[in-house]
């Protein structure tokens, strides 16, 4: 016997607010992860939006955002096994023809590996993410002044 489907009717918003804001960083170790979290939850509580969504996104090609545990060995264990998975000293073509002087087609590689974005709800003002749950920003090719993210809320207030 089949379920029966109960429709459900959700009110939708005729009208959205959108806020884009920019955080600005810089870094200070060649793989580093900074905690987005706290900076990203007060914009989302300055904007007044109630219930939405925030789309965070780098805009470096050497960089990544992830969510995960905020733990100091993790962090380390992470790192290991980007060394492992694309060791600086290889002999990649890309470092061949740098324009910037810098030799990181192993931060290129790794970027491969993870996202540029990420998106999480608002829920009461709120990021509605779990216990454990941090947002980090990943420079894969540091130190490096002035990167930037990117946080695009859109939702009802």
């Amino acid at each position: 016997m089949l379920a029966k489907i109960e429709r459900l009717r959700y009110s939708v918003p005729l009208y959205m607010e959108t806020l884009q804001h920019t955080i600005t960083l810089d870094t200070h170790e060649p793989i580093e992860f900074i905690d987005l979290t706290d900076k990203a939850a007060s914009m989302v509580k300055a904007s007044g939006i109630k219930n939405g969504f925030v789309l965070l996104s780098s805009r470096h090609t050497t960089c990544a955002l992830c969510i995960n545990e905020s733990c100091d060995r993790l962090q380390s264990d992470m790192k290991d096994l980007f060394n492992k998975l694309a060791p600086k000293g290889d002999d990649y073509r890309h470092n061949h023809e740098t324009i910037d002087g810098r030799s990181n087609a192993h931060s290129h590689l790794l970027s491969l590996l993870l996202r540029t974005t990420e998106t999480v709800q608002i829920v009461d003002k709120k990021l509605d993410i779990g216990t454990w749950q941090r947002i980090f920003f990943i420079e894969l090719d540091g130190p490096r002044n002035g990167r930037s993210v990117s946080l695009m809320m859109v939702g009802k207030k």
